[in-house]
Parts: structure tokens; C-alpha cells; sequence
């Protein structure tokens, strides 16, 4: 059920557990870019904060699109970075470090937090100080070993795996238990945007979205 526009909807979530991070892109990519992800299926998109222009960016995907679109602010890492982000009417936030203030302001305000964190111990403060779901950052550098090794002490901890996850091992990821998984250039191949390729765009991001909805298949049969 689609909540209001400054609501995350966890439902759209569940739905299609991707998160994808727009870093870097001019707001014409950007608007390009949501076209065609939205078109594949994907429901859930961040801009990170050290985007030019990410706050008016969030605004405007939010006010065009956020009843249809989880919309948030992604490299959160100061207070002044999620003041900026909450303006803006980011419905979640993700952020690459452990910052407890950042965390329970986010708790207070009723916002969605996906921390950054790598080692048990951060992923346990994370989560003890109540974020949503703990983005595993960076995942490429353990990968799926490090993933399990996490689950098997904290399996009630959800997590939200964030770099080196593709189309060829994103059902991997899932079967290790996580939630979710945050992909930034798997989805948005920087040489396509830059030679505004966007059939090749579209192809790279079906891709994974048939890697998804075979895995999701998989798992019902």
C-alpha cells in the first residue's frame, strides 16, 4: 500500500529489496536514470549527499515521484549532511559510518536508518542504537564469507550488503539471509550515462532485476 510522499514504504521495499545510489550524476542523468529504474521495477533509490546538487536533487524526486519511489540520502556522515537531507524530505537515510547522534536523530524523527558499518562489533552498536537495517560497508572486501561469518552470531540483525554485489552473485547474497543489497555502478554504469547510452543502461539494469526475480522465483518453487 503507497504511503504519503515523506513516507518509506516497506512494503515497495520488501518488494524489491535493491537500493540503488546515484553518486555523482547531473541532475539531467539523474532524471534519465529514474526513468528507466523505475521502468525495470526498482523501487527504492538514494542520492548521496556528496552529489552536487543532492539536496535540490532528493527534493525534486521526492515531490515527482516519492509515492511511488523510496527516496533517500545516501553518505550521511555529519549532523549538518542529515539536516540537509531531512530538508530536503529524504524518507530514509544511509549513511557509511557509525555515528550514534546521526542514528538517533533519525530513531527520534521516525526515519529509516541504514548504517555503515563492517565488523561485529560496529554492526551490534548499529543496531543496538536502533537502526533499521545495517548497511555492510564495504562488501566487496569480505564479501559473501564475511556476510555469514556476521549472520551466524547475529542472525536477528538484518543487513543490507553495499558494494561488489552484481547480477552474478546477487541471488548469493540473498540466500546468506540479508534483506536487502545497495548497488551503485551495477545499475548505473558510469561509461553508458557519460556516452548517453541509455538501451545499454536499460539492459544492465534488467539484468540485474532478472537476477532478482530469478532467485525471488527460486525461492518459492
Amino acid at each position: 500500500m503507497s504511503k504519503g510522499k515523506n513516507q518509506f514504504s516497506e512494503e515497495r521495499f520488501r518488494r524489491m529489496p535493491i537500493v540503488g545510489i546515484l553518486r555523482g550524476y547531473t541532475p539531467y542523468e539523474v532524471e534519465r536514470l529514474i526513468q528507466i529504474y523505475m521502468d525495470c521495477g526498482f523501487t527504492t533509490i538514494e542520492v548521496t549527499m556528496n552529489s552536487d546538487h543532492a539536496g535540490p536533487m532528493i527534493r525534486k524526486l521526492v515531490a515527482e515521484y516519492g509515492e511511488r519511489l523510496n527516496v533517500g540520502a545516501g553518505t550521511v556522515r555529519t549532523m549538518d549532511e542529515l539536516h540537509q537531507a531531512l530538508q530536503a524530505g529524504a524518507q530514509f537515510i544511509v549513511t557509511p559510518i557509525v555515528d550514534p547522534q546521526v542514528i538517533s536523530t533519525c530513531v527520534a524523527c521516525q526515519i529509516p536508518i541504514f548504517p555503515g558499518a563492517y565488523t561485529p562489533s560496529e554492526v551490534y552498536q548499529a543496531w543496538k542504537l536502533g537502526a533499521t537495517a545495517v548497511k555492510i560497508f564495504p562488501a566487496v572486501t569480505g564479501g559473501l564469507t564475511h556476510i555469514k561469518a556476521i549472520r551466524a552470531p547475529l542472525e536477528m540483525i538484518p543487513l543490507v550488503p553495499t558494494g561488489g554485489v552484481g547480477a552474478h552473485n546477487l541471488g548469493e547474497f540473498f540466500d546468506a539471509g540479508v534483506v536487502g543489497v545497495g548497488m551503485g555502478s551495477q545499475l548505473f554504469p558510469g561509461k553508458h550515462v557519460e556516452a548517453g547510452d541509455w538501451e545499454s543502461v536499460r539492459t544492465q539494469m534488467m539484468e540485474v532485476k532478472s537476477a532478482y526475480d530469478s532467485w525471488s522465483e527460486k525461492i518459492k518453487n
